[in-house]
């Protein structure tokens, strides 16, 4: 292992999140946990406690940056998990996120930092994932907002907290049902989920206990041994890469959650090779982002059709950005300043004619109308003869996106 591990645990499940910091505490011998709390930003600082598994060592505050608690956290975090990490000693340092933090942004910044993430854990009561992802209120709304101009939603951040984790503690809830359990696996599919209050070894003996020999038919003193880590702690130290991560988010190239139904939770996966009609799309958009807790995926407008467009759509909130250009609207020359895992996910999916320019869309939620929706979906394509016209005469077709675009 390397010198210091770095695990960051995060989450808007503050109860969840907790509960996992606290198991990796007293799993992990010689750990400590990190954690700033932006509530007193108002205050002007950002308060910074530094625990171990029997309390607070110490404490501190930050100044904010920029009248942004989140900068003061990137700034004082680094700076902080070097000190640590020089003093020797800790095994594991672990960053308890605040509330609305994202997992993504901090694992980039101590990796810049030098330092090295092992793990990133999201934490979450299977009860509370459908109640988060259809919460569409701002986060200033809850008190929850990193900085003044943070306008984030509770939905959206919740969803990419869930969904950026390699690794989802999930603690036992009296309140979840089957239905919450399955939308959480559907959700994320790809996650190893790891139950919080069962990581310990059912009747292993303590290191170093007496245990009977039976050749002897007496007692013996094994040697000292290190117990053997808990299932979290094992997902904390297994390593973690960053760009890997930072790919599987990316609309071209992310593994999208493939078709299910269970449990009453459905998963549909609609893949075309057509564009849509910007103004019927238009028309559908709030029918679209109110069919789904969550809906996510790449899509491809007939007046812009060389910009790749992501879809990301959860509490009743469509966000819709260009990401840059379909690789097939790309000259041979740029490809080689393309990730090798961008033109990969592209000629998997190869179209002859069109390239990697496609609709793929993913909605995940209890009770959906899947025929519905398809048929909604259906109709925002171009039409034969509006497809037969061409790129030239779809270029010509009313912008409608534009102001969502900021065009």
């Amino acid at each position: 292992m390397p010198e210091l591990s770095v695990v960051i645990v995060g989450g808007l499940h503050a109860d969840a999140r907790r509960a996992t910091v606290a198991q990796l505490l007293a799993d992990v011998p010689d750990s400590l946990v990190l954690h700033h709390d932006l509530a007193t930003a108002a205050a002007g600082t950002v308060v910074r406690t530094i625990s171990d598994a029997t309390g607070v060592v110490s404490a501190g505050e930050a100044p904010l940056v920029n009248d942004c608690a989140c900068c003061a956290l990137r700034e004082d975090l680094v700076p902080e998990l070097l000190r640590i990490r020089d003093a020797g000693g800790t095994r594991m340092a672990v960053v308890e996120l605040w509330d609305s933090v994202e997992p993504k942004a901090m694992a980039e910044v101590v990796t810049a930092g030098g330092l090295t993430v092992t793990g990133v854990i999201t934490a979450v009561d299977p009860a509370l994932v459908l109640p988060y992802l259809g919460n569409g209120d701002d986060l200033a709304e809850r008190g929850l907002a990193a900085a003044a101009t943070d306008q984030r939603t509770v939905a959206d951040t919740f969803a990419r907290q869930l969904e950026y984790a390699p690794v989802l503690a999930v603690v036992d809830s009296p309140e979840a049902d089957d239905e919450d359990r399955e939308l959480l696996a559907q959700l994320h599919p790809t996650a190893r989920q790891v139950p919080i209050g069962h990581g310990d070894l059912a009747g292993a003996p303590a290191p170093g206990a007496i245990a009977p020999d039976p050749a002897e038919g007496g007692l013996t003193v094994p040697a000292p041994r290190r117990r053997p880590l808990s299932p979290l702690a094992q997902a904390a130290l297994a390593g973690f890469d960053v760009e890997a991560a930072d790919a599987a988010q990316h609309p071209a190239c992310a593994l999208l959650p493939a078709e299910a139904d269970a449990h009453g939770v459905s998963t549909f996966v609609w893949h075309r090779r057509r564009p849509f009609h910007p103004e019927r799309l238009y028309a559908a958009l709030e029918d679209l982002t109110c069919a789904a807790a969550r809906s996510r995926g790449r899509f491809w407008l007939a007046d812009k059709p060389d910009v790749l467009l992501h879809w990301d759509a959860a509490g009743g909130a469509l966000c819709v950005e260009s990401v840059g250009p379909w690789l097939a609207s790309l000259p041979d020359a740029a490809w080689e300043m393309v990730p090798p895992v961008r033109r990969a996910a592209a000629a998997l999916d190869w179209h002859p004619e069109h390239g990697d320019c496609c609709q793929h869309l993913v909605f995940t939620s209890p009770g959906l109308d899947r025929d519905g929706l398809a048929q909604l979906l259906e109709s925002c394509l171009l039409t034969d003869a509006e497809y037969a016209a061409g790129r030239d005469a779809w270029k010509q077709l009313p912008p409608a996106f534009d102001t969502l675009l900021e065009v």
